[in-house]
């Protein structure tokens, strides 16, 4: 569990960051001002959870982007690491690297977890949703991956998206 004074709350100003991007390029918070972000948290790339995330974001980003919102990722993964992930799953938003944590910490997703009946400090699934001025709207820690972009969506009100499968 997270210690809940090291959780961001709805109302605060989001903890500005640079970080390093896949492609290699700084990324800034900053450079999203006058345009609400969704910020996601991830333990690591190429694993199933993280994946499925991923390809959800990347699945929903036309519609999520027409509806005025940016996406960032991040995670622990080295650069060239994102890089690999990015271009194997097709990702075209930026996925940024924060190998010492110091963000995730900032933002309250990074404490005691238990995977595999194991206990240590790492990464905790997190999503939080950044106002046009900077101040977080929205903050879920320990997200479950599968279906969480249709729960953010709802929870922001946008609309449902219709599956493009025809069915004969």
């Amino acid at each position: 569990m997270i210690n809940s004074s090291d959780e961001l709350e709805p109302g605060q100003i989001a903890p500005d960051f640079t970080l390093t991007d896949a492609s290699g390029a700084s990324r800034s918070l900053a450079e999203h001002r006058g345009r609400p972000v969704i910020v996601y948290f991830y333990p690591a790339a190429f694993t199933p959870g993280c994946t499925t995330e991923a390809c959800d974001f990347r699945d929903n980003l036309a519609s999520l982007q027409s509806a005025g919102y940016d996406v960032l990722g991040i995670s622990p993964d080295p650069v060239e690491r994102l890089a690999q992930f990015a271009a194997a799953e097709a990702l075209s938003f930026p996925l940024l690297s924060d190998e010492d944590a110091a963000i995730a910490r900032a933002w309250g997703a990074w404490g005691q977890k238990t995977v595999d009946g194991r206990t240590f400090d790492g990464l905790i699934r997190s999503t939080v949703v950044v106002d046009a001025e900077g101040r977080v709207v929205s903050v879920e820690y320990n997200v479950q991956a599968d279906g969480h972009v249709a729960r953010l969506r709802e929870r922001l009100g946008l609309p449902r998206l219709v599956s493009s499968v025809t069915v004969q």
